[in-house]
């Protein structure tokens, strides 16, 4: 029996997915950072097990009526834990926030802006004092009228709807309409409304065509529809809906993704000429602080804001004062973490997941908690090696206040400052869910089968350095004059034939010059649009002719819903079906591959409709998810599940480890060949049927870069990567650069965006941004070979980057 004073949160029996029956000792009020290689169960450890007990506990303190209204998650497979305190998880969200949801939003620091227009703002002379929430685009007392606060309208005009005037309505000049029976329709009540559906669009009178695409009118008319040989068509009563009409219609109120999509593109996004895109009433707008509105603060990065509190708030009154120092100390937590660059008004699906997490972190700082367990997955995910330093400091300041700060991190830097490191292994999957090492992180050095132990302690102190001379460039792609967001008049050449890592702090621009222009030039001229939208940011582009396909790779989900999975994703799911209906039982029934998909009917489960899972309503409680009844969470129904290839079902082969069903499906090539691409970007721990919802940002942005790698490639090929080493142990980047490295050999070009050193030091090429984050950032610092980078006096990742090289 352990004291009620036990400083230890002790786990014993935890066996919640590949942990094998773990026993673990964790001091209180440390940093404890939980390593091991990806999928090893590290995470399984302390979200699943550690933070999933802490958070049931807590609900269970709860009125049951109020538990319904907060979404939890289920009792983890654990035999006990004692001395485990309240706790608080800042996971990296892969759901993105609503278009509402923003930085200020995220930090509460809009509430305290407006707050302070609220009670210390200059109003105009007879104006009566407004409350906080006026000064809000997302109530009803502070939205603009016109655009429902959200500082964009969408409007349409006479060449988007109608692309090619030489036709007739008959022949579809109205490119905006439906097909189908809708169209006809249509075109059929505007002809009995006597307008010329034969003649070309551009003969028609002009009130004519405005009245045809633009009327709020919706007349109901009786059409006598032609008649189509061997049919009879009654007469019916048909309504009109103006072209415009339908596709705002569409937009707005459509379910189909499809049909958004289509509408979508008869549509252009233009601020509010009400609030000019301020998203405000003129109320709102009216009052100021330090001479500016809400909405021109807003949009000041942070470090710009805390300028202009600063100098407002330091003479004024009494309310100024307080109301501005709460900001600025709120600020300054912000700007701590490196986040310094980001506006009030920056909205939150704009930014990384990483940007999201310390947001909250630094929200919690200000909180003020005390005796409870922070449980961090990778804070340091998307951060500068100079940003860490900063990081370190906050978790310090965490633990200071007298928390716990249970980490689990893939960072060295951070996983030297632990006090106390869990490492998880030795290997992913079946192969890993072993803790081989719980105490301080010197003892690793012990642990001779620990993947973590050779990066924490290089043989000399000192980073590998270069393993091979740099590649010399085939051509190159040069940008002239890129002016986007925070990248103003820069010159940028882009090396080809070479693998080449743009580097630079948080902020400073390598996102906006990467992923939007190249990425966007390219685009477009694949398309074949000589100028295209994203050639408006560059005075000239020179070397795209060299360049013959482009694949952009990012950590965007690869589905949105758990049908969407691994197999799916990869077209692996297509030879399994296909090879299921080519068995003797399936043949002997007629059961094509569509019968072993779960996603239409037939094979499926009707019961769950092939998710696995049914929703239990409950009264009091929140609805809860339960294997299917009847399925059992085999999604497919009990004659489909007769059939078996080799000995397993459908929904045992989708329950295979990648790893295991490379074994399995030994000798099937279209199969073997994925597979192999899966395991040759460190994802054999990965269930074939995992849903896309349980897969981080690096898992899919791997999942892509095999499905890209299975591929005939011809040509030559331009990567783009977006931090592909993000949420990876560094044995799982020395995989995923033999990968890339390979296509680089095979005579293709592939740039990264990246923090980590050692990624860095093998490139071929670098292209550093900064020397800061938003305004002081957006220049290129230094540019050449890794060595050369490393020499710059002015580049903030030089000395980082010196020291991977072995200097």
């Amino acid at each position: 029996m352990h004291s009620p004073h036990d400083p230890y949160v002790r786990v014993s029996g935890a066996r919640e997915h590949n942990l094998q029956d773990v026993h673990v000792d964790i001091p209180r009020d440390t940093l404890t950072v939980f390593t091991g290689v990806s999928g090893s169960g590290k995470s399984s450890l302390a979200f699943g097990t550690i933070y999933a007990e802490a958070q049931r506990r807590y609900f269970e303190s709860v009125a049951p009526y109020a538990r319904r209204l907060i979404h939890q998650v289920g009792a983890p497979a654990v035999g006990e834990i004692t001395g485990l305190p309240p706790a608080v998880s800042l996971e990296q969200r892969r759901s993105a926030p609503g278009a509402r949801s923003s930085v200020g939003t995220v930090t509460t620091l809009s509430n305290s802006l407006r707050m302070l227009f609220s009670r210390a703002g200059e109003y105009p002379a007879g104006a009566e004092r407004l409350d906080s929430d006026a000064f809000s685009p997302n109530t009803a007392a502070g939205a603009c009228p016109e655009c429902h606060g959200l500082g964009r309208i969408h409007r349409t005009d006479e060449e988007l709807l109608v692309p090619d005037p030489s036709l007739s309505i008959r022949d579809g000049a109205i490119a905006a309409w439906p097909g189908a029976w809708q169209g006809k329709n249509l075109r059929d009540v505007l002809d009995t409304l006597g307008y010329d559906v034969d003649r070309p669009w551009r003969e028609l009178a002009a009130k004519d065509r405005e009245w045809i695409l633009f009327t709020d009118e919706q007349p109901v008319v009786t059409v006598h529809p032609v008649r189509d040989a061997g049919r009879i068509q009654r007469p019916y009563q048909g309504t009109y809906m103006s072209a415009r009409r339908y596709v705002l219609h569409t937009f707005a109120d459509t379910r189909s993704r499809t049909l958004r999509a289509k509408a979508e593109r008869f549509l252009t996004s233009v601020p509010c000429p009400v609030c000019g895109g301020s998203r405000l009433r003129p109320e709102a707008m009216a009052v100021t602080f330090a001479g500016r509105t809400i909405a021109e603060l807003a949009a000041l990065p942070l470090a710009a804001l805390a300028e202009v509190l600063s100098g407002a708030g330091a003479g004024g009154e009494e309310t100024a004062r307080v109301l501005t120092g709460d900001l600025l100390a709120r600020i300054g937590t912000v700007t701590e973490l490196g986040l310094g660059y980001l506006s009030l008004d920056r909205t939150a699906p704009t930014l990384s997941s990483g940007e999201l997490q310390r947001l909250r972190l630094a929200t919690q700082l200000r909180s003020g908690l005390f005796g409870v367990v922070y449980v961090l997955d990778e804070p340091s995910a998307g951060l500068h090696p100079a940003d860490t330093e900063s990081l370190l400091g906050v978790l310090g300041r965490l633990k200071e206040a007298g928390n716990s700060v249970f980490v689990v991190e893939h960072q060295m830097d951070v996983v030297r400052r632990a006090d106390w490191l869990v490492d998880v292994g030795p290997l992913a999957g079946e192969h890993g869910g072993r803790v081989l090492h719980s105490g301080p992180p010197e003892g690793l050095a012990e642990v001779p089968e620990s993947a973590t132990r050779r990066f924490l302690f290089p043989e000399d102190g000192r980073g590998p350095g270069r393993v091979r001379e740099p590649r010399t460039p085939t051509g190159w792609i040069r940008l002239s004059g890129v002016e986007r967001h925070n990248v103003r008049g820069v010159d940028a050449a882009f090396p080809l034939g070479v693998f080449t890592a743009v580097t630079g702090v948080s902020g400073s621009g390598k996102s906006t010059l990467v992923g939007q222009v190249l990425a966007g030039v390219l685009a477009d001229r694949r398309a074949g649009e000589e100028a295209g939208a994203a050639e408006q940011y560059c005075a000239s582009v020179t070397g795209l002719e060299a360049v013959d396909r482009l694949v952009q790779v990012d950590q965007k989900p690869i589905g949105r819903t758990p049908r969407s999975n691994l197999a799916t994703y990869t077209g692996l799911f297509d030879t399994v079906r296909k090879l299921f209906a080519q068995t003797e039982t399936a043949r002997e029934r007629g059961y094509t591959a569509g019968r072993f998909s779960f996603n239409v009917s037939g094979g499926r489960c009707e019961t769950c409709q092939g998710e696995g899972f049914v929703s239990v309503e409950l009264l009091f409680l929140p609805s809860t998810y339960a294997p299917c009844p009847d399925c059992h969470g085999a999604r497919y129904n009990p004659e489909t599940l007769e059939v078996t290839l080799r000995g397993l079902t459908v929904a045992q082969v989708l329950d295979l480890t990648v790893e295991s069903a490379a074994s399995f499906f030994a000798g099937t090539p279209a199969a073997e060949r994925a597979l192999t691409t899966l395991l040759d970007v460190g994802l054999g721990y990965l269930r074939l049927g995992q849903p896309a919802t349980e897969l981080s940002g690096g898992e899919a942005q791997r999942i892509k870069l095999a499905s890209e790698l299975q591929r005939t490639r011809r040509g030559h090929t331009l990567y783009l990567l977006d931090e592909p080493t993000t949420g990876l142990h560094p044995a799982d980047v020395e995989v995923l650069m033999r990968q890339l490295h390979g296509l680089v050999d095979a005579r293709n070009t592939v740039v990264v965006v990246e923090h980590d050193m050692a990624v860095v030091a093998g490139a071929d090429q670098v292209i550093d941004l900064g020397p800061g984050g938003g305004d002081r950032g957006g220049r290129i610092v230094a540019t050449g070979t890794p060595e050369e980078v490393a020499r710059s006096a002015e580049s903030r990742t030089a000395p980082y980057l010196a020291k991977a090289l072995g200097g």
